[in-house]
């Protein structure tokens, strides 16, 4: 290992770290997972040579490497261990290019979410996707993970909104995949491939984004409160039912609605209440609003318009504030399945029946305009007991019983690489795996994460 960090050393002057500090920070991301030892180096990409030769040295060497960006994921994908190289590309941060006459900006992996609308916004444009850790994760990380956030119920996940990748394979070969345009079938979709391949493909070095318009008119937020978690699914579901779209619509059970009261110093809520909270955009955002508000206050919500902007801003707060909350609580397991949006009373019934099973609490956040549930386990210390990858386990089986999948957004990582082939299915796991050896054959990339046996 000391002649790996020598190579890397000599070829990449001033970017290669050690400090133990570093490295030991490096072994973890949000998910409360750390790998196993220390990664021997971190090396801080400036350029695309700079991963290319990163690569090149490591696929000589055979050491692994792992990408990470923010460090934010929530499935331990970023997380580097003993004997590997991390190379990290949140020092690539750059707008390479905006084009609001073709609606797309070309960026750098590094940059983040929320960093990149705040530049857009002085063309009028802007990245739909919307993570609620937008002010803190990569735009390339989203990418790796295929994030979604609050606005997919409108418009859509990163998948919809990448047009090409620049790719660095594992013996640092540069490809560049996909299209400016909005159209393009030649040969096989690869940035599709490399959108939610967590690192274990290829590095991803630039992303050509698909920007859309900011959208005209004064969004309207309201917000309604139910006695329990399955009148307010059962309302979500009414909604979709109703044909009106909203841009974003949230619901927080009565766990997680209390800890955020909590964490943010506010009344605390009706016992056992659940929330709903909704945005309309667009130039019928109001008359949009006033129907949605019909729909739930005939399923049974006391429904709230927000009178005032900084009431709206509060309500998307409390939203936001769910993962700072449960990290008061203990080490929280964040988990992330999606059903279909007509199933969400279905699996919120099958959560309250492994809460009674197990003795646990899970406090459960969804977005629920397009069925995608964020249930949290909360343990105490860095362990997690076997009797909660257990009861994750039936929560897994009860999704994918129901229509759904084991992750809508965070990734499979290491946290559920143990039942991917529940839902895939023997053959096309080891398609799976089979391909991601024809793009890294040594298996350097991110190994033990996804497709570990």
């Amino acid at each position: 290992m000391a002649d790996v960090v020598e190579r890397l050393r000599l070829a990449l002057d001033g970017r290669v770290d050690t400090d133990p500090a570093c490295l030991e920070a490096a072994r973890a991301d949000k998910s409360g997972h750390a790998a196993s030892g220390r990664p021997v180096a971190i090396v801080h990409a400036a350029s695309v040579a700079d991963v290319q030769e990163t690569l090149r040295i490591a696929h000589a060497t055979g050491t692994p490497v792992v990408t990470r960006g923010a460090g934010t994921g929530l499935a331990g994908g970023a997380n580097a261990g003993a004997g590997e190289i991390v190379l990290s590309v949140r020092d690539m941060d750059r707008i390479l290019e905006v084009r609001p006459d073709d609606l797309i900006a070309v960026v750098e992996p590094g940059i983040l979410n929320a960093d990149l609308n705040r530049a857009l916004a002085d063309d009028g444009l802007w990245w739909a996707p919307d993570p609620a850790s937008r002010e803190i994760s990569t735009v390339g990380g989203n990418i790796a993970t295929g994030a979604g956030g609050l606005l997919c119920a409108k418009y859509g996940v990163v998948r919809d909104a990448v047009l090409g990748v620049e790719l660095v394979l594992a013996d640092g070969r540069l490809l560049r995949l996909g299209h400016r345009s909005v159209k393009g079938v030649t040969g096989l979709d690869l940035t599709s491939l490399v959108i939610g391949s967590e690192g274990t493909l290829g590095v991803i070095v630039s992303a050509t984004l698909k920007l859309r318009r900011v959208v005209a008119g004064r969004a309207r937020t309201l917000t309604a409160s139910f006695p329990d978690v399955r009148r307010a699914a059962g309302a979500a579901a009414a909604v979709t039912a109703s044909g009106v779209q909203p841009a974003i619509m949230e619901l927080m059970d009565a766990a997680s609605l209390a800890a955020v009261h909590r964490l943010l110093d506010l009344p605390a809520p009706e016992a056992g209440a659940a929330q709903l909270t909704i945005q309309t955009d667009g130039p019928a955002a109001s008359e949009e609003a006033e129907s949605i508000a019909a729909t739930l206050e005939a399923s049974g919500g006391t429904v709230r318009l927000a009178q005032s902007d900084a009431e709206a801003e509060l309500l998307w707060r409390i939203r936001r504030s769910m993962h700072p909350a449960m990290e008061t609580l203990g080490t929280a397991l964040i988990e992330d399945v999606s059903v279909p949006r007509s199933a969400l009373p279905e699996m919120f019934d099958e959560i309250a029946r492994i809460e009674h099973a197990y003795g646990l609490v899970i406090p459960t956040v969804c977005h629920a305009g397009d069925g995608n549930l964020h249930p949290n386990f909360i343990v105490e210390g860095p362990d997690v007991p076997e009797r909660v990858w257990e009861a994750a386990g039936e929560l897994f089986q009860a999704a994918l019983r129901l229509g759904g999948t084991l992750t809508g957004e965070h990734g499979v990582g290491v946290l559920k690489r143990r039942w991917l082939e529940d839902e895939l299915g023997p053959d096309q796991w080891e398609l799976q795996r089979q391909i991601t050896r024809v793009f890294d054959p040594a298996g350097i990339l991110n190994p033990g994460k996804v497709f570990a046996p």
